[in-house]
This record gives structure tokens, C-alpha cells and sequence, in this order.
């Protein structure tokens, strides 16, 4: 999801996204770990989104809960 996308998601919705990715991510590195991850490019755009969905939330200055 490009920059543009994610400013124009409701507040909601982006926090819903990035909990989403959250639970993406952690399947993808438990999937990297085991050996069963085919393809680790998307273990790298994986991050990239959550990175962009948690700076839009940031520049909202919305509280997104259970962040590291």
C-alpha cells in the first residue's frame, strides 16, 4: 500500500491495518525461521508497509496500542 493510500484511510481503518501487519509479519519471520518462507523479498516489503502505515499514524498523532 503506497503513502497516498494509507493518508487516506479513516483512522480505524489504518490502526486495523497496521495490527494486520503486525500479524503478517510475525507469520512471515516464524515462516523464515522454520524454512518454509519461499519468497524473503516479501518478508522485506512486509516491514516497508508496517514502517509507512506506523509513520502516517504517527504523523496523525494516533495512539496505536500494544507498540514495541
Amino acid at each position: 500500500m503506497t503513502t497516498s493510500d494509507l493518508q487516506a484511510l479513516p483512522e480505524a481503518e489504518l490502526v486495523e491495518h497496521i495490527a494486520t501487519g503486525r500479524k503478517d509479519l510475525f507469520g512471515l519471520r516464524f515462516q523464515h525461521a522454520t524454512g518454509e518462507l519461499e519468497n524473503t523479498a516479501g518478508l522485506r516489503s512486509a516491514k516497508r508497509d508496517l514502517a509507512r502505515a506506523l509513520t502516517v499514524a504517527r504523523q496523525r498523532e494516533i495512539d496505536i496500542p500494544n507498540r514495541k
